[in-house]
């Protein structure tokens, strides 16, 4: 466990040097000192982690998402960026959701109808297939962030 805590504090620190430390600190509040602490490799603050919210805010205003990406290394999970919407209000709904996503789903068809012809998918039809999936995987987490918020 000690490694995974000096992990995550070095990952935080690359987060609050990425946003500067005056920017940090106005963004969550925090002073100088406790944000030391947080990514502090002595014994005395082994213990003490940045907060979630805190950690949200500042990979909002950062280059990369350094303590998300962490965590995920963690797990072997492996993260994409979507750019197509970064930090704005999603658009329309699930009714515009399900049309894009019959509408991805006849293009990664479509995709795949072309690569297969021949009976081999070469790496370049790969790649293409890839993309489509990957698009169509954003539309689904669309659809998925809609139906919450049309639940709560």
């Amino acid at each position: 466990m000690a490694d995974i805590g000096a992990y995550l504090k070095k990952h935080t620190e690359a987060l609050v040097k990425d946003v500067g430390i005056e920017a940090a600190c106005e963004l969550t509040g925090k002073s100088k000192a406790t944000l030391g602490r947080y990514y502090s490799e002595n014994a005395e603050h082994s213990d003490r982690f940045m907060p979630v919210d805190s950690v949200g805010r500042l990979e909002a205003a950062s280059s990369y998402p350094h303590v998300t990406s962490a965590l995920a290394e963690l797990r072997n999970i492996t993260l994409s960026y979507d750019d197509r919407h970064p930090n704005h209000d999603r658009e329309g709904g699930v009714n515009s959701d399900v049309i894009a996503l019959s509408q991805r789903f006849a293009m990664l068809m479509s995709e795949y109808q072309v690569s297969i012809e021949d009976g081999i998918i070469t790496v370049n039809e790969a790649k293409r297939l890839l993309r489509e999936t990957v698009a169509l995987q954003q539309v689904l987490i669309d659809m998925k962030l809609h139906l919450e918020e049309e639940s709560a």
